[in-house]
Parts: structure tokens; C-alpha cells; sequence
């Protein structure tokens, strides 16, 4: 065995003398590390490193074209990791030097050529090795950038050199090493400067002959960029309309991490969020069919506080209209009322967009028959234009409360009458819309699969979309039961869906904003049923984040500030998901929740520690079991992830078997068989 003996600091960069000796000559060693001692600057925090030369990997090489002997040679890796969307590492780029044997391959001392070329001159033939060991070196490198940002994080602002001060990017290497007969990778160093020339050497080696850009570049430009926008948001006062419930709570937390300066108008007084932001503002504006007077009262109540803001939006559904009057009044960037208002009155959309002719194919192609209903009278004229089966629901309503499929006009007239008697006003049941009435409506059922669109718009421009699937639901109820993110579909599908989605959208007069478009989709093609102009509920911020890495939160605020969001331009995911919806009725005994009661023990318990533990992904919807009967709504969400889809649902169906979430009643795996 050999160690070798260098001088390691920022001033050497790599660079210092090296020199390489036998393991038993320790008097030689001594006397090198002595050497070097003499020649550190004690202010430069340098030091003398002594390692182990790890000897490269001997393997059987293919027969050489030529009879003179081969030369044994090293296999050098260089790899550069780049903080990602999401603070997470990502492999950008991998290329290798060669170099004889006996010593060091270093950086710059010879042409970099490709992992896979250098496997298979070395004597990798299968390509399934080679193949795994990229795989390898591809985790070897993002986890020990992870590591290196774990240590930061445990930094203070003034360790770091500054708060927002950390690594965005980092060159790993790594050499091949043989332990028992197997193929091992040795980290030998960590930098920036050498393996990010090395990989630059390379994009310009390739344009050379003819190939494309490769994805470094682009990679490391949105990292930078939206680093930039990161800071751009800081100290920026926001104004946020209506706070949410516990399903919202990711809020605050991500506020105070981008440095937001939030000022929330919110019609609880005793609200769990008043001590979370910079300023609280208490003013019920639940009645919203007095929007335009809330409207007026806000900016006056702004006004007399001295809040100045850069932006206003609601993440909350009943408040988009009013913080879009809000907007108009205080002349910051938004969408026009009246395009939020088309948005938000379900047969309203439908309505307008029929009247959109224009187009290949125009909007009208995506609209559903559909007729409102105020009255009895209502559903005998609404049951002779609207084909049965079909589906009634209320007009402003959200979370899928009270939507059910009739199949006669006598079913309506039933749905109708139980729905008006139990649900009048936001009393009743909170956060479902009914600040805005219970009218209804009558929408002819669609038949097909149903997706969420999730888009981010500027100026009528779309800089990212995501689809994600829904689970069958129990008829005739439409609860969501189960979801997958990425979607089962084929890219042509899916842009089928973003497309439809983005024309519903613009067709409204939405053009800036992040948007949830749910759709049907059948043989022929995508069908709308409603547009929530805001960014979507239930899980779908943190899925989106945990599966391609960007922030839907932030992208909200960019828009709102004005400023085009940076988004991934090839959105690659990175996990898959797939999760399940439980019920205070189906599953409160099983998670030890009781109606109305949100501690909760046994299955919740240990979902709670699978959570802690990154096992699962949890997402508390409400803070106790909300609503009963026919008008109750998820109380929780819960999603296990995989490396493929089918992993991820085998992974939930044991954990809804194991914790009793699936039954008879609760068909977890039937729930789940349309995600293939």
C-alpha cells in the first residue's frame, strides 16, 4: 500500500506538491509531512493532508487490436452535482480521465472522454454493468453533495459567510476501486472550479462534432436563476386574502423561508396564523356576495396600517375574487375581477366558453352542458337540457362537498331539496363556498378518466404545466379517493390535457397566475370540469415539489410580483407517488380519529413517525373530521413513494392493509388499478 502527502487550502486549489510513498517507509513520510508543515500560512487555514493511494481496479481488458503489450491505466471519475429544484442534488454531468496506473490522474492532464466509453475500453463489456455503475455513481454523487448540504444547514448565517451564503454546486471524483472481486467507488475529492472546467471542456469537445447542447448549460443557468429569484422576493410585503385551514399551513413555513413579509386579511379573529405573519388584519369577509364593498374596507384597512404592498393573492378559494378587486384597487398586477368571477361560478366557465368559437380546435370543444339551479323550477327546465345521468353540485362549491350523480329528474329534485334545507350559509360548513349562496347546477356526466392540471401562466404565457391522475371515486358520491403523480399517461395525452387546460384558462381572461384545472379525459379527448383560479389543494404543492422540485407557492408570488417565473424547461421527475384519501367515517377507528376529534392515536401515531421518519408523506387536510354523511370531506391524505409507479402503489396498498384503511367498504386496491 502507498499514502501520499499534499498540501490541502483554498490557495492551492488542488495544486500543492504531492508526493507518494510506501506505507512502511515512515521515516520517509515524517519527513514529507514536515516539509510541508514549513510551507503552510497559518492564517489561511491550511493544512497537510496524508491519504492512502486507493490502487485503481485491475479488470480483464478486451483483446487489444494490436500484439505489444498494454499498459495498466486509471480511471479517474468526474462528477458535477448542482443544487436543484427543491434544495435537492442533481447529477449534472460525468466524464472521465485515464492515465497510467502507477500515479494520480489529475485534472487537466489529459482529454475527458465518456464514462460509458471508458467502462467498455477498460473492460466492462455488459451493458448492464455499465449501466449500474452509473446508477451508483449517480447516487454516490447527489448523496455526498446531500451531505455536504446537511453540514451547512447546521451552520450559522455567519459560518457560512452570509445568510443566504451555501453551495449550489460541487465537483465530486471518484476512482474505481476492486474490494472482494466487486467493483467499488472511492470519493477521492471534492471541488468546484476543476471538474466544473473539466465538464465545460466536454460540452465544447462535442459541439465540435456535431452534438447538440447537452443539458449542463441549462441546468446550471435555472439553478443560478432561480437562486436570483430567491432573493428577489426577500423582504417583499405580501398581502394574503383568507388564511385556510390546516391544509394551508405549509404557508407560513415556506414564507418565512423565502424571507416574505406577509400581511393576512383573514374573517377569524382567533386564527392559528395571526402570530405567524408580519401583520394580521381581522375583518370578516365571509358574505362574499359583497366582495366589492370587502374590497373597498380592505384597502382602506391597509391604508391606516401603513401596509405598502408589492403584491396581494389568496391561495384560498373563496377569497380569489376578493384579492382580485383588491388588486384593481391598489393597482398591482392581477387578474381582472370579472375573469376571476367566470372562473369561480362553475356554470358560469361553462357558459362563457361555448361562446368561444375561435380556435383549432376553440374552448367551446372542452365545455359541458350545464344549467343553474336556484329553484325546483330550475331542475324541471335544467332536467330537459341536460341529459341523465347527470351530475349536481354547488355552483361556488369546493372539495367535492355535495356533488353526486342523479339519475332522474326525481333523483335531483331529492338531492336538491336535502342540499338547500342542510347547507344555506358558510355556517353550516365552512370552506366550502356557501359564503357566495347554495345555488347549484345540473352538468351532463362525463365519461372518462379525471386529472388535475396544475398551470403556471404569465402574461398569457404558459412556463409550466403538471398532470396528475385521480383514483375512481364511490358513486354517486365524487370524493377523491386515490391519486398518482407522475401521470399513468402517454405524453401525447398529457399535453392533450395541458393544452385544453391552458385554452379554458386564457379563454376566461385568466392570464397571469397559478392555476388547478380539473378535466376529464375520454377516446375523444379532454373535457373541462371546473377551474380553481388558484393554486391547488389537498397535497398537490407538496407532491409537485417532492416529484419535480419546483415550489408552486413561490411561482404564485413571482407572478404576483410581475416577475416571469423560472420553472424546470424539461420537467423530469425525480420519484413517484401515489396516495390515498382517508375518511373520519371509514377510517376513524383505524387512525384512532373520531368525529370531530383531531389528536388521534394508533394508525395515526404511526403514520405521524413514517412521516417523521421520510417513510411516507402525510398531508393533514383539516384539523378534525370535517363534515358527515354525504357532506364529509377527506380528513387527511396519504402517499408512499417509489423509484416506478408500481412500487409506489405496492408500497400504500401494504400500508393501507397493515393499518386498516383498506376494506371492503374502502377498496384501497381498486381504488389504485387505474394507475397502470
Amino acid at each position: 500500500l502507498q499514502v501520499s502527502v499534499w498540501t490541502a487550502g483554498w490557495r492551492w486549489k488542488g495544486t500543492g506538491t504531492r508526493s507518494t510513498h510506501r506505507k512502511e517507509e515512515g521515516t520517509a513520510v515524517a519527513q514529507a509531512v514536515g516539509a510541508r508543515l514549513k510551507e503552510l500560512k497559518e492564517k489561511e487555514e491550511e493544512s497537510v493532508l496524508l491519504e492512502a493511494l486507493v490502487p485503481t481496479a485491475r479488470l480483464p481488458v478486451s483483446p487489444p487490436r494490436s500484439p505489444a503489450p498494454r499498459l495498466p491505466v486509471a480511471l479517474r471519475i468526474c462528477t458535477l452535482v448542482c443544487r436543484s429544484w427543491g434544495d435537492r442534488p442533481q447529477l449534472c454531468q460525468v466524464t472521465c480521465g485515464v492515465g497510467r496506473a502507477e500515479a494520480p490522474v489529475r485534472h487537466g492532464a489529459m482529454l475527458p472522454q465518456s464514462l460509458d466509453s471508458s467502462l467498455q475500453q477498460w473492460g466492462v463489456v455488459a451493458s448492464e454493468q455499465r449501466q449500474a455503475l452509473a446508477t451508483r455513481l449517480r447516487e454516490a454523487a447527489e448523496a455526498t453533495m446531500a451531505a455536504l448540504l446537511a453540514a451547512e444547514a447546521e451552520l450559522t448565517p455567519q459560518q457560512r459567510g452570509g445568510a443566504r451564503a451555501h453551495t449550489d454546486l460541487l465537483g465530486v471524483d471518484f476512482l474505481l476501486a476492486c474490494v472482494d472481486d466487486t467493483l467499488e467507488l472511492v470519493a477521492l475529492s471534492t471541488n468546484s472550479q476543476h471538474c466544473l472546467e473539466t465538464c465545460l471542456l466536454v460540452e465544447s469537445m462535442g459541439r465540435d462534432i456535431g452534438e447538440p447542447h447537452g443539458d449542463l448549460p441549462r441546468l446550471l443557468a435555472e439553478v443560478m436563476l432561480h437562486r436570483a429569484q430567491c432573493h428577489l422576493v426577500e423582504g417583499k410585503d405580501i398581502v394574503l386574502i383568507g388564511a385556510g385551514g390546516v391544509s394551508k399551513s405549509f404557508v407560513w413555513e415556506a414564507a418565512r423561508g423565502y424571507g416574505l413579509k406577509i400581511h393576512l386579511v383573514e374573517s377569524d379573529p382567533d386564527h392559528f396564523a395571526a402570530g405567524l405573519v408580519e401583520t394580521f388584519l381581522p375583518y370578516d369577509s365571509r358574505e362574499h356576495r359583497r366582495d366589492e364593498e370587502h374590497a373597498q374596507r380592505v384597502t382602506e384597512l391597509l391604508h391606516s396600517r401603513g401596509v405598502r404592498p408589492h403584491a396581494c393573492l389568496s391561495y384560498w378559494d373563496d377569497c380569489v375574487v376578493l384579492a382580485a378587486l383588491v388588486c384593481q384597487r391598489l393597482g398591482l398586477p392581477g387578474n381582472p375581477p370579472a375573469a376571476v368571477r367566470v372562473a369561480k361560478q362553475k356554470s358560469r366557465t361553462h357558459q362563457h366558453l361555448q361562446g368561444c368559437q375561435h380556435g383549432h380546435p376553440p374552448p367551446s370543444a372542452f365545455a359541458v352542458p350545464c344549467r343553474r339551479l336556484r329553484s325546483h323550477g330550475d331542475v324541471e327546465q335544467a332536467a330537459g337540457a341536460v341529459p341523465f345521468p347527470a351530475v349536481a353540485k354547488l355552483e361556488f362549491g369546493a372539495g367535492g362537498v355535495g356533488v353526486k350523480l342523479v339519475e332522474s329528474r326525481s333523483q335531483c329534485h331529492a338531492h336538491a331539496a336535502r342540499l338547500w334545507r342542510d347547507l344555506r350559509d358558510d355556517a353550516d360548513h365552512p370552506g366550502i363556498g356557501l359564503g357566495w349562496g347554495n345555488a347549484m347546477l345540473l352538468m351532463e356526466y362525463v365519461p372518462g378518466t379525471e386529472h388535475d392540471v396544475d398551470l403556471v401562466v404569465f402574461r398569457g404565457r404558459l412556463m409550466g404545466a403538471w398532470v396528475s391522475d385521480n383514483g375512481p371515486t364511490r358513486l354517486p358520491a365524487f370524493l377523491e379517493t386515490a391519486a398518482c403523480l407522475p401521470s399513468c399517461l402517454p405524453p401525447d395525452r398529457q399535453a392533450q390535457l395541458v393544452r385544453a387546460a391552458l385554452q379554458c384558462c386564457l379563454a376566461c381572461g385568466l392570464q397571469d397566475g397559478v392555476f388547478n384545472v380539473e378535466l376529464k379525459l375520454g377516446p375523444a379527448g379532454p373535457r373541462l370540469l371546473e377551474i380553481n383560479p388558484r393554486m391547488g389543494g389537498f397535497y398537490l404543492r407538496d407532491w409537485i415539489r417532492e416529484v419535480y422540485g419546483p415550489d408552486l407557492l413561490l411561482a404564485a408570488v413571482l407572478v404576483a410580483l410581475g416577475v416571469p417565473p423560472i420553472l424546470p424547461s424539461r420537467p423530469s421527475p425525480r420519484t413517484h407517488l401515489a396516495g390515498v384519501m382517508c375518511l373520519g367515517s371509514e377510517h376513524g377507528g383505524a387512525l384512532g380519529v373520531r368525529d370531530g376529534e383531531g389528536g388521534g392515536g394508533g394508525g395515526m401515531a404511526a403514520l405521524v413517525r413514517l412521516h417523521e421518519r421520510g417513510l411516507v408523506r402525510l398531508n393533514r387536510l383539516f384539523e378534525e373530521t370535517a363534515g358527515a354523511g354525504e357532506y364529509e370531506e377527506p380528513y387527511l391524505s396519504v402517499g408512499c413513494q417509489g423509484a416506478t409507479r408500481a412500487e409506489a402503489c405496492v408500497r400504500l396498498l401494504g400500508l393501507c392493509q397493515a393499518l386498516g384503511i383498506d376494506s371492503p367498504r374502502y377498496p384501497v386496491e381498486y381504488f389504485l388499478s387505474h394507475f397502470k
